[in-house]
C-alpha cells in the first residue's frame, strides 16, 4: 500500500535519531535516500546500514546552517538521484539552555539559524525543483511537541519549533495550488542520543505523562515519514503531526 518505488528522498541530519528513523521507513518501502548531514563517519555508518536493507542511499556532508553548502549538496543530490520527490528537514538542535531574558541576542539568532533558517534554507532550491518539474512533492520539517508546551530554560527550542509550524502553514497555502504538500512532526519524548542526555528523573517523568506508559522508541518514526512521503498523504498540508504517547494531552 505504501510503495515509494523510484522515489527520492533527501534527509537533512538523516544520519541518526529521529532522521535515520525516517530513512529507514523510507527505505524498507523503496524509497532511494540522500541522507544530507555534518558528520562523515556517521553518514559512512548510516548509509551502510540503510544499504544492508536493501536502500539506493548517498550521504551527503553538508551544514544545513549554510546557504552556499545547502546549495552545492542539492546539485550534488540532483546529479546522484536525478530528482527528488520529498525533502525532510530534520536537522536541528536544542540551541542555548538558560533564562531566556539572561541570554544574548546572538545566542537567540544562533538558535533561530539552526532551528528555522536551516529549513528555509533547505526547501529553497528543492522547492524550485518541485516547481519547475510540475509534478507535486512533499516538505516535511521535524518540529517537536515542545512547539506546544512551556519549557523552562529552553525559550529558544520552544519557540523556533513552533515557528516552523507557521512556516509550514504559511507554505501549504503559498504552494498549495503546485501540489506540494507541507507538515511538519511533533516528535515527544523518543530515545535518541540527544534525548537520553536529560538524564533519568526527565526520561521517568516523561514517561508517567505518557498515556500509553512508555516514551518513544525510533521505530515509532518510521510509519510517519513513509505515510507524509507516499500519495496517501496528498490529502494533508498545513497539517503538525504529533507523535509523542499522548504526553501533551496529559490531564494535569
Amino acid at each position: 500500500m505504501f510503495d515509494l518505488d523510484g522515489q527520492v528522498a533527501v534527509v537533512t541530519g538523516g544520519n541518526g535519531g529521529v532522521g535515520l528513523a525516517f530513512a529507514r521507513g523510507l527505505v524498507k518501502c523503496g524509497g532511494r535516500v540522500a541522507v544530507w548531514a555534518r558528520n562523515a563517519d556517521k553518514n559512512a555508518a548510516a548509509v551502510a546500514e540503510l544499504r544492508d536493507l536493501g536502500g539506493d542511499v548517498e550521504a551527503f556532508v553538508c551544514d544545513v546552517t549554510d546557504e552556499e553548502q545547502v546549495a552545492q549538496t542539492f546539485a550534488s543530490t540532483l546529479d546522484r538521484f536525478g530528482q527528488v520527490d520529498s525533502c525532510f528537514a530534520n536537522a536541528g538542535g536544542g540551541g542555548f539552555r538558560g533564562l531566556c531574558h539572561q541570554t544574548s541576542r546572538a545566542d537567540w539568532l544562533a538558535t533561530v539559524d539552526l532551528n528555522l533558517m536551516s529549513v528555509v534554507q533547505t526547501w529553497a532550491p528543492v522547492t524550485e525543483h518541485l516547481l519547475a518539474r510540475k509534478s507535486g512533492g512533499k516538505l516535511v520539517v521535524t518540529s517537536s511537541v515542545a512547539a506546544l508546551l512551556g519549557t523552562a530554560g529552553a525559550a529558544g527550542y520552544s519557540t523556533t519549533k513552533q515557528a516552523v509550524r507557521g512556516l509550514v502553514q504559511a507554505l501549504a497555502v503559498e504552494l498549495g495550488h503546485a501540489g506540494i504538500r507541507v507538515n511538519a512532526i511533533l516528535p515527544g519524548f523518543i530515545e535518541t542520543e540527544m534525548s537520553l542526555t536529560a538524564g533519568k528523573e526527565f526520561q521517568d517523568a516523561c514517561r508517567r505523562r505518557s498515556v500509553i506508559g512508555r516514551i518513544g522508541e525510533l521505530e515509532d518514526m518510521e510509519g510517519v515519514a513513509v505515510f507524509l512521503a507516499s500519495s496517501h498523504s496528498d490529502f494533508m498540508t498545513g497539517q503538525s503531526i504529533v507523535m509523542d504517547g499522548g504526553h501533551s494531552i496529559f490531564p494535569m
